[in-house]
């Protein structure tokens, strides 16, 4: 069971529902967001008096939750969340498509990048600086520098900038750097640690789907971040892994319906780590869009044949303007708009 507080309670009517638990034989966990402050009761609910809670001074509602996800959960909130993200917003009526290299390399090259994504129409830009490789070989991303790099060049096009965290101990560079969203990949969704410190800053989050995770583990993640106070998060399906070989990824349209039921939060996919290949972005995008998802994490490159990183699955510059006209109609049919 969850008690949601007005917007505006204070911190003494949030002690005082804490207090009226504990003499309900209850415990609490306290979450406290930009928005609103939600309070968990911890222990038998039987021994709940809701109407005696309901009462309190700055309690807006409480609600019986028996998912085990109780502040991402659609019960806890029936409508659609909207992520601010420096006046953008994600999870509303309007798509939003996150365009950029699949790593930073260079200033000319993430200069160049930032360029042709706000020409494509894209209002946010993606960039790893940090990049989680299989094996220990390969290009594992400029660092700090990258983040400097990326910040000078969407700037100058006022793009927000999303980029990946792998380590718990760069989120105050990350902070420094004003990454405007914090991407947790799909090989840290169960890093705990990272995901309690992320819940602690009130920085957009997009959590990907692990690759081998079910709904429920990657509802029960981004429980971790709500948790630790941070409701700004966006789940991102990414594609999991599956017996077949000819591409990279299964890409599960399936759980951008089932998330819209499940969850209150914004929904985006990646199309581009699920297929494995530029030729099939399109058609992945295509789908995700009619499927119901709210945005899309899409790689482009200046050059895609000179890219460090997952050079075949990145669009170029004229193959991403293309695919955007395709979504906006698509988009439109749906009643939204790009």
């Amino acid at each position: 069971m969850i008690i949601i507080m007005k917007a505006g309670s204070s911190d003494a009517q949030i002690e005082q529902v804490s207090e009226k638990l504990k003499a309900m034989g209850m415990g609490s966990h306290v979450s406290k967001g930009i928005e609103r402050t939600v309070v968990g009761a911890i222990g038998d609910e039987r021994k709940i008096d809701i109407e005696a809670l309901e009462v309190l001074p700055g309690v807006e509602n409480v609600v019986r939750v028996m998912k085990p996800y109780k502040i991402v959960s659609r019960v806890s909130h029936p409508e659609d969340s909207v992520v601010d993200i420096r006046g953008i917003k994600l999870g509303g009526k309007q798509i939003q498509v996150i365009g950029g290299p699949c790593s930073v390399e260079t200033q000319p090259q993430m200069d160049s990048a930032a360029a042709s994504v706000a020409a494509a129409g894209c209002r946010l830009m993606r960039g790893g600086a940090f990049k989680p490789r299989t094996s220990p070989y390969a290009f594992q991303g400029v660092g700090v520098e990258g983040l400097k790099m990326f910040r000078r060049a969407a700037d100058k096009h006022n793009l927000p900038i999303v980029t990946e965290l792998m380590d718990v101990r760069m989120l105050d560079t990350f902070m420094e750097h004003d990454v405007d969203v914090i991407q947790i990949g799909t090989r840290n969704m169960q890093n705990f640690d990272l995901l309690k410190e992320v819940g602690k800053v009130q920085k957009p989050v997009i959590l990907k789907r692990g690759m081998s995770a079910t709904i429920s583990e990657w509802l029960m993640a981004a429980e971790y971040i709500a948790a630790g106070g941070n409701h700004n998060i966006i789940f991102c399906e990414r594609g999991v892994r599956s017996f077949e070989t000819y591409y990279r990824n299964m890409l599960d349209v399936t759980a951008i319906p089932v998330l819209k039921r499940e969850t209150h939060m914004p929904v985006i996919v990646d199309p581009s780590h699920a297929g494995g290949k530029a030729w099939m972005v399109p058609a992945l995008a295509r789908a995700a869009v009619a499927a119901g998802a709210d945005g899309l994490l899409i790689e482009m490159h200046p050059c895609p044949s000179e890219a460090w990183c997952d050079a075949d699955q990145a669009l170029s510059p004229e193959e991403l303007t293309a695919l955007m006209g395709e979504l906006r109609a698509i988009a439109a049919i749906m009643g939204r708009e790009l």
